[in-house]
């Protein structure tokens, strides 16, 4: 958990269920903050939302379950970006724990770019935009050796 890129999440005890575990939920909602910190990262921070009037959507989301996250634990969500197109992202989320060998949890996301207004529409990236998910995008080794844990999102090309 010591790359800088991880997003680092601070377990409410309000999130905790009747089992001792971290509420499906809130899995989520660290997943949501993360995505917002990658977003600054990639450069559609809000200088850019506000001069474009684009943003991301997330229109599909596959959520893996995989340990236990506890109260006492340390949690960290790392982002990835497994692919991308002109106006798409295929992202990974990554919760890790000290406590744990392995992922505790791991999702994959889709994410469009889309400018906002009376008519939301989805918009391609200018090229700084483009060039960052180029320098994030995972290697073919990279992405290669990510586990597979249930079925995958991919991208499809037109």
């Amino acid at each position: 958990m010591s790359d800088s890129t991880d997003y680092r999440v601070l377990i409410q005890p309000d999130w905790i269920d009747y089992n001792g575990h971290l509420r499906d939920a809130f899995y989520v909602v660290a997943l949501s903050y993360a995505i917002d910190e990658m977003m600054v990262r990639w450069g559609l921070d809000e200088a850019y939302r506000l001069k474009t009037q684009c943003t991301l959507y997330t229109l599909e989301l596959h959520m893996h379950f995989l340990h236990e996250i506890k109260a006492s634990d340390e949690l960290a969500v790392r982002t990835l970006v497994l692919d991308h197109d002109r106006k798409r992202i295929l992202a990974a989320c990554d919760f890790l724990c000290p406590r744990l060998p392995e992922l505790a949890a791991s999702a994959e996301l889709m994410l469009l770019h889309v400018r906002q207004g009376e008519k939301p529409a989805s918009a391609p990236f200018p090229p700084q935009i483009e060039a960052a998910l180029n320098a994030a995008r995972l290697t073919p080794d990279a992405l290669a050796a990510r586990p597979v844990v249930s079925r995958k999102i991919e991208l499809r090309r037109r």
